[in-house]
């Protein structure tokens, strides 16, 4: 793609970037065909290759971003199927995090889009705040039906019932159990630390009995992706910055082998965190997080899962898109319950988001249930016992649609090598 922008604009580290994205388009359209906004509402403007059109013509002329623009930008998913699918190696995510970025900044949103905006990203990343809010919308739920669809949304998307705190999300160090063969920090996260802490104890018991001693680092939260999805880059790069600064701490100590993550949209994110400081003070240190990141499935693979308790039972796997398509990891969760002993089910379109994206599902809720929907029934159709998932959002966003349980593939995991029958398993 042909690009003109000025050697002003060059000036700047992020015009360069989206430079170099944009002229490595060819126009071929491969993308729209595993586009899910795309495949949902036929417009071109709602595919990549209308939204790099969009993004093109925004930033080469340095306009106030219009309506339409925002419109179509704002109804991304960021799912990046379209980076599995394109044969030019179009970075799409940066690009686009890029125009959001430039939207927040220069663009004056309707004053209920601004408001919504400005509370998701004061709550979603705090897990105390987190909690207070959905114990609010709890109590508000019997009057949802009168309330704005956005509005609605966001309170029913409150769980019935919300756990307690787990003692093991606080910082401290877990030891191995056996000989150490590895030292990891796991993130715990932040909304998932308040709606679901089977997932971290499951983590923490897993990867203790396969010989690794897990640390909780002091100071680590929030990964930032949730806000720098959103265009609020200085809020999501304090909250990086915190991490990066709380792991270094234990790189220079005891040193680490890996950064275990276990929610797959936060993975993509801080294994970018090169990416996203490179400019800033933290770069160096910011590459050395970003290169120790794992998900729960890299790590997994590499110690060699110990199977004590073979499950006979058949699992539908949702690959998250943060997982295939941000960190390009198809095959290791499925490797892994095989492994286990699951009979591993794959549904029809494995590729199609299934509409939670972060905040996607507050944001845009009736594109996102047309998305869940169609994943519902394309997971139901298969027949399974139980739905497994590598990320918190998919698993809230498929559960509220289905009465299979849904759980972490890790909690599978964690059974089959010794550990308690998941809880949601329980009747």
């Amino acid at each position: 793609m042909q690009t003109n922008f000025t050697d002003a604009q060059m000036a700047d580290p992020k015009i360069e970037r989206a430079n170099e994205i944009l002229r490595s388009c060819v126009h071929c359209g491969f993308c729209t065909a595993t586009c899910p906004t795309y495949q949902v509402l036929g417009d071109e403007l709602d595919s990549p290759r209308g939204r790099i059109y969009l993004i093109k013509d925004m930033l080469e002329n340095n306009r106030v971003p219009d309506a339409q623009t925002v419109k179509h930008i704002d109804r991304c998913l960021s799912c990046l199927a379209c980076m599995t699918t394109c044969p030019s190696g179009v970075h799409y995510m940066h690009l686009v995090d890029h125009a959001r970025e430039y939207i927040e900044e220069n663009y004056n949103r309707p004053l209920f889009d601004r408001a919504m905006r400005a509370v998701l990203a004061q709550i979603l990343p705090y897990e105390k705040r987190f909690r207070f809010a959905m114990r609010g919308a709890q109590l508000a739920k019997p009057f949802a039906g009168i309330m704005p669809v956005k509005i609605r949304n966001m309170v029913e998307f409150a769980p019935a019932k919300l756990p307690p705190p787990s003692l093991n999300d606080r910082p401290q160090v877990f030891a191995a159990m056996g000989k150490r063969i590895k030292r990891v920090a796991l993130m715990t996260g932040c909304a998932q630390k308040a709606l679901d802490t089977d997932i971290n104890d499951a983590t923490i018991r897993l990867l203790r009995r396969h010989g690794c001693e897990v640390v909780v680092a002091n100071g680590a939260g929030c990964c930032g992706a949730l806000t720098h999805h959103m265009g609020k880059s200085k809020q999501s790069h304090v909250t990086a910055a915190k991490n990066i600064k709380a792991w270094m701490a234990e790189v220079n100590g005891d040193g680490l082998d890996a950064i275990v993550i276990n929610t797959s949209g936060c993975g993509t994110t801080v294994k970018d965190y090169g990416h996203m400081f490179r400019n800033e003070g933290l770069a160096k240190e910011a590459a050395i997080i970003a290169d120790l990141a794992k998900d729960i499935s890299e790590v997994m693979i590499d110690l060699e899962l110990v199977v004590t308790e073979p499950k006979n039972l058949r699992v539908a796997y949702h690959s998250a898109c943060s997982l295939q398509h941000g960190q390009q990891i198809k095959f290791h969760p499925k490797t892994l319950l095989k492994q286990a002993g699951f009979s591993v089910l794959e549904p029809k379109d494995p590729h199609l988001c299934c509409g939670s994206a972060g905040t996607y599902n507050l944001m845009q809720p009736e594109i996102s249930k047309q998305l869940k929907d169609l994943k519902v029934t394309n997971l139901e159709a298969v027949t399974p016992d139980i739905i497994a998932a590598g990320n918190i959002g998919c698993m809230m966003q498929i559960g509220s649609g289905t009465g299979i349980p849904v759980v972490h593939t890790v909690e599978l995991l964690d059974w089959a090598t010794g550990g308690p029958k998941p809880p949601k398993l329980v009747s």
